[in-house]
């Protein structure tokens, strides 16, 4: 298996799709898809999208700019507290949504802004579990954490009907990850 190296324009497009697809796939839906989970500790599409929203907030960006604020010393990130974003219960689908679009929009206006060079994308910064990442690192992160969310979402959905399909569950990787 090949993969791709990190370049800043994939990543920015990449970034820009996000809230469209998620959108796509959810604003159309009754709460009781938004809210279904995969079981016990697992999130549901709504708290995905609230997840998004609070990284978009507190983690992608913050990071980067404080990476790029850093004058020699890589900066140490702040902790980032996962549980604390998917508490969103009383926020409708729309509003997650159009708020996701939002701050994207401006976070990634800001990511084309700030015209980064190789030497920037190679500054450092200290995160609290894994020590010494890199700016590419981080964005590059940042991307693979929407798709891994985008196939979250897609897997949680489509397991809702488990029981309803048969015997098909067999050719469905969906409900083995095998395919």
């Amino acid at each position: 298996m090949s993969q791709l190296a990190f370049h800043l324009d994939d990543a920015i497009t990449a970034l820009t799709r996000t809230p469209s697809v998620v959108d796509a796939l959810l604003r159309p839906l009754p709460s009781d898809w938004l809210d279904a989970t995969d079981g016990p500790d697992t999130w549901s599409a709504r708290q995905v999208v609230a997840h998004l929203i609070d990284g978009e907030n507190v983690d992608w960006v913050v990071r980067a700019q404080s990476i790029l604020a850093a004058n020699g010393d890589a900066p140490t990130f702040v902790p980032y507290d996962v549980a604390g974003s998917i508490e969103t219960f009383d926020r409708s689908i729309e509003d997650l949504l159009d708020t996701f679009a939002e701050i994207r929009t401006a976070n990634v206006a800001w990511l084309r802004d700030a015209a980064l060079s190789e030497t920037d994308l190679n500054r450092t910064g200290i995160h609290p579990t894994f020590g010494l990442v890199t700016l590419r690192q981080l964005l590059a992160t940042w991307v693979a954490h929407d798709h891994g969310h985008m196939v979250q979402i897609t897997r949680t959905l489509a397991r809702q009907y488990r029981d309803e399909i048969g015997p098909w569950t067999d050719f469905l990787s969906v409900f083995d990850g095998s395919r």
